[in-house]
């Protein structure tokens, strides 16, 4: 895990890639999980007999489960001392090239867009964040997220 000192630390840091998260394994239980919290019960998600006979030879994650671990993403690549608070102001683009078979190894890489001052204490960020999975040369989501951080 990177850490920073100073939120104007990043500032140096447009255009860059800043950290890059620890590897987390998608389950089936987290998949299952997620289906019961967001009422996505599509059997190639949540039925591995049927999955197995499928066009991915097994379950899948759903994307937006991909998508859901940006906080764990950003908590296991870097911390920046001075910040007080880190919040998620929205995504600007999603996308999910290709897909997360359960039991995949995950994780992000964080390239610094922009960094602009809001105020005194806020600034607003934008990333990239490219998640990829162990083994597979194509990405399995790619986002634009933006976080606001406050001194």
């Amino acid at each position: 895990m990177k850490k920073f000192n100073q939120l104007s630390e990043l500032g140096l840091l447009v255009g860059h890639i800043v950290a890059s998260s620890e590897w987390l394994t998608v389950t089936q239980e987290q998949i299952q999980l997620f289906a019961k919290a967001t009422e996505d019960q599509q059997w190639i998600h949540v039925d591995p007999i049927l999955a197995a006979q499928g066009p991915f030879g097994g379950t899948i994650a759903h994307g937006f489960l991909t998508l859901s671990l940006l906080p764990h993403f950003f908590a296991t690549s870097f911390v920046i001392e001075q910040s007080r608070l880190r919040i998620n102001y929205g995504l600007n683009r999603v996308r999910f090239p290709a897909p997360v078979p359960v039991n995949s190894r995950l994780r992000a890489h964080f390239k610094l867009l922009e960094y602009i001052k809001l105020s005194d204490d806020g600034y607003q960020l934008v990333w990239e964040v490219t998640i990829e999975r162990e083994g597979s040369n194509k990405p399995v989501c790619v986002a634009e997220s933006i976080t606001r951080d406050y001194l």
